[in-house]
């Protein structure tokens, strides 16, 4: 989970605090006087509200009086570093927060519990699949999802409604409105979409029954020399036509949102809520008035959405905790549906929770409505220790975008890829 996505929470007004704050690196399993146990959890700044945290502690303390839950927040600069030494030590928080695609490094490490056993009580059953999927290792369960978040489309209503364009519901819509802006304004951008934003390009591929790699025996192998892959540059290759965004660049370089978006002359463009709400604030400040609308990323069909990305972060419980089985029920009560829901109503629908029976009901027209119909068909990037060496710059991916898009055969820089990324994945 990126520490960018998770200012989407602030976007939505999120007040970020704890019950109780710590300097960390101390994080016993304590007993006071009276014999009074304390528990720590660690979790990221910015992912928990201060009365959603206190809500689930006042729970947990009156079903375990003298307990006392210590909650500690920890930035995000340096905390996979953090995690891995805690992780080795005698004393390691309780309950951590661990970003989705990085809990299968942590787990294949010895380093989270197995919570196989304990899905009954964690409420298993009622998380999203897609969710579920980030926590489990060959089968077996390490942490619980607890949050999500993923890209939309979001486009200038005017520019719209200049061209005469509404919401698309499939791609072949999505392209005709393209067509229909570059008609209306031929000197704007219908949609501003730098060549490596690969996360987008992910989805697309998914769409067409691909991925980014595949298990082969007990190795990986990549997956962009398919035909999969390739039917799914090709449709990427047609929206960039549409844009003068650069093809060796992702959408952080430069960052769309406050770098390019505030600049003008861009009908759509396709991000995380945290940039809806910077771009917002960049254009104000320019003396200009943002007037937004979102849609999901069009499928190939009206009845779905296209595939998405979906970012988040996962709690999990130490091996080596001193208290696991009171760890055990500080996690089913935050990860369990009734405080699920109360999380999604504390974020405003900027961040999507780990079961669907929990979701908000964000307003009519808003980035998070947007957002849920699109989560609903959300996956991750593949579940292995070894991906996170794929998304280390220079990341193939990226590259291989870059090539088809200046020209190269797509099978050719597919194949060249691959091999990079199984290099890389099977470290």
């Amino acid at each position: 989970m990126k520490r960018k996505l998770i200012a989407a929470v602030s976007v939505a007004g999120m007040m970020v605090g704890v019950a109780a704050c710590g300097n960390g690196g101390d994080d016993k399993a304590k007993t006071d006087a009276g014999g009074a146990k304390e528990i720590t959890v660690w979790v990221m700044d910015g992912s928990a509200p201060k009365t959603w945290i206190d809500a689930v502690n006042a729970e947990f303390s009156a079903k375990h009086p003298g307990v006392t839950v210590k909650v500690e927040v920890q930035p995000w600069k340096g905390i996979q570093e953090k995690v891995t030494t805690a992780l080795s030590e005698n004393t390691p928080p309780d309950v951590l927060e661990l970003g989705n695609t990085q809990t299968a490094g942590y787990a294949v490490t010895g380093g989270l519990a197995d919570l196989t056993k304990d899905k009954p009580k964690l409420g298993a059953d009622a998380w999203n699949k897609s969710g579920l999927a980030s926590a489990e290792i060959d089968g077996k369960l390490y942490s619980a999802p607890w949050y999500a978040a993923n890209r939309v489309v979001i486009y200038d209503k005017k520019a719209f409604e200049k061209a005469g364009v509404t919401a698309p519901k499939t791609r072949d819509e999505w392209v005709a409105g393209l067509e229909k802006l570059k008609a209306a304004d031929p000197a704007s951008q219908p949609i501003y979409l730098p060549g490596q934003s690969w996360y987008v390009l992910a989805g697309l591929i998914w769409d067409e029954g691909g991925d980014l790699a595949t298990k082969d025996g007990d190795k990986w192998k990549g997956g962009l020399g398919t035909p999969q892959a390739a039917s799914a540059m090709e449709f990427y290759k047609k929206l960039q036509s549409f844009s003068t965004a650069p093809k060796d660049k992702d959408e952080a370089n430069p960052q769309q949102s406050t770098d390019v978006v505030p600049k003008g002359g861009v009908a759509s463009w396709i991000g995380l809520g945290w940039e809806a709400g910077g771009a917002e604030k960049a254009l104000k400040e320019a003396g200009k008035e943002a007037d937004f609308g979102y849609f999901p990323i069009p499928g190939k069909t009206a009845d779905k959405p296209g595939t998405v990305f979906l970012g988040g972060s996962n709690l999990a419980i130490a091996e080596r905790s001193k208290n696991k089985d009171l760890a055990k029920e500080w996690l089913a009560l935050a990860a369990g549906k009734d405080q699920m829901t109360k999380y999604a109503a504390e974020t405003k629908g900027a961040l999507l929770p780990n079961q669907v029976g929990a979701n908000f009901t964000p307003a009519a027209g808003s980035f998070a409505e947007a957002m849920a119909k699109a989560g609903a068909n959300g996956k991750i990037t593949p579940v292995t220790p070894g991906w996170a060496n794929v998304e280390t710059e220079p990341n193939p991916i990226k590259e291989f975008m870059a090539k088809v898009l200046k020209g190269e055969d797509a099978a050719k820089a597919g194949a060249d890829a691959d091999k990079e990324i199984a290099n890389r994945i099977n470290k």
